[in-house]
């Protein structure tokens, strides 16, 4: 059975069938590996190869479903082993080159088990999960570093997104979007003053006034940052926040999504990390190229016709809260490896180091 598909699908990486869909698969993977997993690809592959190389390659990409069996032997590199390996580039979320290079080549040596393992911890962490999947919800897969906007079961958005750093893990949460705030300022969370803003004023004593902070005590009163001792604890007991604009550590959109830990999605004006293949490296909280696309999807049953284009002629001005007519459900979630429900099989990297199911064997983890 071909699990892989190349392009774009509109499947959601979440779904009411993903949990039963990625425990099958988890139990297709165990099986692989009780029975040996697959060979180890020894080296680079260009399209075009050929020789016991290009046998390998095309035996671990039958074992998966990719090539048919028939396929799986031969030794020569044609246009069908270039769609399976594009079919497998697309599943791992690498560059649909059609050739083997260095990426690909670590990503086709993983286990099987390991493989497993990834599936039967994805499908452990949705397990009992009480998201209300509504007609319209965002999910946000923090492993592929990306957004979905889903309307009817489909994916109508996808939106590349920057996520929490290893120190700064982006949490796993259920709540809903309730707000789009445009103009938003930003509060400085205790933690950054005292790791990151207090070791910099001590070296540039100019640094928050340059970048639009006010230092409030308090009463709300605004306190000069001449008159803290930097070096003294106490600087972290006032509030540090910086005023709305371009600059603004959230750009100029806030996705408002109530929840105890504090998180949101949110602009930022920092955009040349979207660019980045490695996306981890927010302090927890969700940054999302398109975030105007966002915002306008999240409010067209908002009165107010919510378009890109007027959203935009409030930027710049002052701090607005726009009330979604109806909030819209949204989940982040912890997912290296996954099934939808036509089958295909996904897997990303396990940045955070996360998956930990089971001991033993696999069949006694299975």
């Amino acid at each position: 059975m071909a699990v892989g598909r190349s392009g774009q699908t509109r499947i959601p990486a979440l779904e009411p069938e993903t949990f039963y869909a990625t425990a099958k698969a988890a139990e297709r993977y165990a099986a692989i590996a009780d029975q040996g997993g697959w060979p180890r690809v020894p080296r680079r592959l260009r399209r075009g190869s050929s020789g016991p190389a290009v046998a390998i390659l095309r035996r671990r990409l039958a074992i998966e479903g990719e090539l048919p069996e028939a396929a799986a032997n031969a030794t020569h590199w044609d246009d069908q082993l270039t769609r399976a390996v594009r079919n497998y580039q697309y599943r791992v979320s690498l560059r649909q080159t059609g050739s083997v290079a260095a990426k690909t080549l670590k990503a086709l040596n993983i286990p099987a088990a390991l493989r497993f393992k990834q599936l039967a911890s994805s499908a452990h962490q949705i397990a009992g999960s009480q998201f209300a999947f509504g007609r319209r919800y965002v999910v946000v897969n923090i492993p592929s570093a990306a957004a979905e906007a889903v309307e009817d079961g489909r994916v109508v958005r996808r939106y590349v997104v920057v996520v929490g750093d290893v120190k700064h893990k982006s949490p796993q949460v259920i709540t809903r979007i309730t707000h789009v705030n445009l103009n938003p300022t930003w509060t400085i969370p205790t933690s950054i003053i005292k790791n990151e803003i207090i070791p910099r004023m001590r070296r540039d004593p100019g640094y928050l006034s340059r970048s639009k902070i006010r230092i409030l005590d308090g009463r709300g009163k605004e306190i000069n940052p001449a008159a803290i001792n930097w070096s003294s604890v106490r600087a972290t007991r006032y509030t540090l926040r910086q005023d709305s604009g371009r600059r603004n550590a959230l750009g100029t959109i806030r996705i408002q999504m109530p929840n105890k830990l504090a998180v949101y999605m949110h602009d930022t004006p920092s955009k040349r990390y979207f660019r980045r293949d490695y996306r981890f490296l927010s302090h927890g909280c969700v940054r999302v190229q398109g975030v105007y696309d966002l915002a306008s999807w999240l409010l067209r049953d908002t009165p107010g016709r919510w378009s890109k284009r007027k959203i935009n002629k409030y930027i710049g001005g002052k701090r607005r809260d726009i009330r979604l007519a109806q909030a819209v459900p949204v989940a982040w979630v912890y997912m290296t490896g996954w099934a939808s429900s036509d089958g295909v099989v996904h897997f990303r990297n396990d940045v955070y180091n996360v998956d930990r199911i089971g001991g033993g064997t696999i069949a006694n983890r299975r």
